[in-house]
């Protein structure tokens, strides 16, 4: 069969197969359209976080995790009784009819004080949640040794979109205000879920020649899981593996979140003014979105194919370890930018496509509701106690170069933890492949 024009430019940039091509692009645009969404949001979530006072930070974060853990046995509810093509789309939809609504309280001034504060924990929880459920699908939908030739180039989609988002806000901010960019995100967001519509399709289209040798045919998506909505917390404290995954996202997030107070702390400095804050925001991750593409397109897919999904987790722990030393070193705001800009493209880049082949070696329920419990609450739970760590430290005295120095430690254990779930994902999908060769 010839190769398509199409075909032949993917070929250069990423190791794309004889049929996997239809769904790679929507796999692509689908991602490009959510990241797009919520990367029009996030400048107006950390504003409006500012907005609330940086020491209420912590929270803003505590109620976060609380909402998570309401909203995960509805959720788990909806995997359990409602087939995938019908559950994702509810989702997003259900998302999109929240950012109206707060479109309307904010171009109407309905008490904005408190709008804000629930708009910051709000659009914490959808991030999570809408990026959980599109890495879930791409877990279910392509096997071990597909995620790790294509995930990077389908991260480099929500990369393209990471980078039209800030672009949007930050030239749209000040022009016409930050709640009408709430109407922008809300059309990518519905964008999102007709690009998940056609990968369906897309998907049914290849899975004798692609899916059927390598993972459950993808009939198994016409039906619910079953089972209990708490069957992802069972399944993490049965299974090390999974556990071990749930402590390389809690020490992301103790990571994180001792660099975005330090952050928050910074630009609240610089200006009072909600609509120059956003667009500072907006500018910082229209700088890490430029760095995560070049890298995506360029290094990833052959990197994870080269060395594993273990080394390339472990790459980002490497980055924050050698960023925390730094500003203890140098604990002044360039340092910051620069360290901010090389752990998220760090991230988005390689570190996450590889965290996310972890999940095509585990249970087709796993992958949506374990992953799930793991995405969400243990990381917007990481977020909340290490925030008020972090606030603790501060309180007690402790400089910025000092805690950075304390947190080095952290990211040595959590860099031989991602080698270690590296070596078991190999084993796990050798294991499966000896097993599938002799059905």
């Amino acid at each position: 069969m010839s190769e398509s024009p199409i075909d032949k430019f993917l070929a250069r940039v990423v190791a794309v197969k004889p049929g996997e091509t239809r769904a790679l692009l929507w796999s692509f645009a689908y991602f490009f359209c959510l990241l797009a969404g919520y990367y029009v949001l996030r400048p107006v979530r950390d504003e409006m976080g500012l907005a609330s006072g940086v020491k209420n930070l912590p929270w803003l974060f505590t109620a976060t995790f609380f909402v998570m853990l309401a909203v995960v046995p509805i959720y788990g509810a909806l995997v359990a009784r409602l087939p995938r093509q019908r559950f994702i789309p509810l989702v997003y939809h259900f998302f999109a009819a929240n950012i109206i609504i707060f479109w309307v309280l904010l171009t109407r001034g309905i008490e904005l004080t408190i709008t804000a504060q629930v708009f910051f924990v709000w659009i914490s929880v959808f991030n999570l949640f809408a990026v959980s459920v599109f890495w879930s699908f791409m877990a279910d939908l392509y096997g071990s040794e597909q995620g790790k030739r294509l995930f990077g180039f389908i991260a480099a989609g929500g990369s393209a979109g990471a980078l039209l988002g800030p672009l949007i806000a930050a030239s749209l901010a000040v022009p016409i205000g930050r709640a009408n960019l709430l109407i922008i995100a809300a059309l990518l967001l519905e964008a999102a879920v007709f690009c998940a519509m056609q990968l369906e399709s897309a998907a049914a289209a290849f899975k004798a020649e692609q899916i059927a040798a390598q993972k459950p045919k993808v009939d198994a998506a016409v039906g619910g899981l079953g089972g209990s909505w708490m069957a992802g917390i069972v399944m993490i404290v049965r299974s090390p593996y999974l556990a071990g995954i749930a402590l390389w996202v809690a020490m992301l997030s103790l990571a994180g979140t001792f660099l975005y107070f330090q952050q928050a702390n910074i630009v609240a400095a610089l200006t009072d003014d909600p609509n120059k804050r956003t667009a500072i925001f907006a500018q910082i991750d229209l700088a890490v979105s430029v760095l995560t593409i070049i890298v995506q397109f360029l290094a990833t897919g052959r990197l994870i194919k080269r060395f594993g999904a273990g080394p390339a987790a472990a790459f980002l722990p490497l980055i924050f370890a050698i960023g925390f030393i730094a500003l203890w070193a140098t604990p002044m705001l360039w340092v910051v930018i620069a360290f901010q800009a090389a752990q998220r493209a760090a991230n988005f880049a390689i570190s996450n496509p590889a965290r996310e082949v972890l999940f095509t070696v585990v249970d087709r329920e796993e992958k949506y509701k374990a992953k799930n419990v793991i995405d969400n609450v243990v990381f917007r739970g990481s977020d909340a106690l290490f925030g008020w760590v972090f606030t603790l430290l501060r309180g007690a005295g402790l400089e910025l170069g000092a805690i950075s120095l304390a947190t080095v430690p952290v990211t040595a254990a959590w860099l031989a933890l991602a080698l270690a779930l590296g070596r078991t994902q190999e084993a796990r999908a050798v294991a499966s492949a000896a097993s599938q060769d002799k059905q």
